[in-house]
């Protein structure tokens, strides 16, 4: 485990510094709706700017879902509303990264059954994640009627992460709320050198919350944070629900039996992983623009990214 966090602290600072400036607060870049490649557009909710440059975050695996760490801009080209991209203005990979993240605890009735190792893992991944002094660190817990922030801010603290052994529990879940309730916390936090990210710990059941799904992917999609899920219940039909959360968000979903250990490994080894593409957007006369990643070589090689961006109607 020390190898392993040497490791981490190494790599895992700053690739993304870049990633939050081109698709939050440089002019002239397209700040849209960010879904995963395949998935289907689901949303309406945007930012509008003026748009000069697309910037495209995207994850490359090899057939064994390995991130791929060799890969150049000729291997794979940006399919734009069936326009082939592979004139690029940029493709980086960086090397700095500040993180602003909420740690989503399913606390409802549903979960009791798992919330004593729940909780165990959400501890563990606060105390061994190798956390910069610059990253952000909030939990809110969920269960009720409303969500409730157990620490804002700077949760790695031992009197932070004592406090999740108390939180409330029991009752019904609002799921929705919870998720709306930290996507605009992290909104009001953003800055340019931020990259958000919700951990969600949940088995994907909602009974009570007053926004529904399909509301709060809009601002999941329009804030463009990241949501990886870790499933604690099972269900086929929740689990679809947590499922969609992750892909349309661009992050992963995990099933809880995978472990702490193994699942923060694998959230860090992703997000290390991430790549970056600026190019020209194709003229257009519609305002959402489709957008996949394939592969020019190898054609083994996967990718994960939003499905499309919107632009304003008046620069079609």
């Amino acid at each position: 485990m020390l190898a392993f966090s040497a490791t981490l602290m190494r790599h895992g600072r700053s690739y993304l510094l870049w990633l939050l400036a081109a698709t939050i607060c440089v002019p002239g870049v397209a700040v849209g709706l960010a879904t995963p490649c395949g998935s289907p557009e689901s949303s309406t909710l945007t930012f509008h700017s003026s748009v000069s440059e697309v910037r495209l975050v995207f994850f490359a695996t090899d057939d064994r879902n390995h991130p791929v760490d060799a890969l150049q801009r000729d291997d794979f080209a940006v399919v734009d509303n069936e326009n082939v991209i592979r004139a690029f203005r940029s493709f980086t990979r960086s090397n700095a990264i500040k993180l602003d993240v909420v740690l989503l605890v399913d606390a409802s009735e549903s979960v009791q059954a798992h919330f004593a190792p729940e909780i165990a893992a959400v501890q563990q991944m606060i105390s061994q994640w190798p956390w910069s002094p610059e990253d952000n660190v909030s939990v809110l817990s969920f269960s009720g009627t409303e969500p409730h922030f157990v620490c804002s801010g700077n949760c790695r603290s031992s009197l932070a992460i004592d406090k999740l052994a108390s939180v409330s529990r029991g009752g019904t879940t609002p799921l929705f709320d919870a998720v709306e309730m930290a996507t605009y916390f992290l909104i009001q936090r953003r800055q340019p050198d931020l990259w958000p990210v919700i951990i969600l710990f949940s088995d994907g059941g909602d009974t009570i919350s007053k926004t529904s799904f399909n509301e709060v992917l809009e601002k999941i999609l329009a804030s463009e944070e990241q949501i990886y899920v870790i499933d604690v219940g099972g269900s086929s039909d929740e689990t679809a629900t947590l499922q969609r959360f992750a892909d349309e968000s661009g992050g992963r979903y995990f099933p809880f039996r995978q472990g702490g250990v193994e699942i923060l490994r694998a959230v860090i080894d992703d997000l290390h992983s991430a790549r970056m593409v600026t190019y020209v957007p194709p003229e257009s006369q519609t305002e959402f623009h489709s957008v996949r990643i394939l592969p020019t070589h190898n054609l083994k090689l996967n990718f994960r990214c939003r499905q499309g961006y919107r632009r304003p109607s008046g620069n079609r």
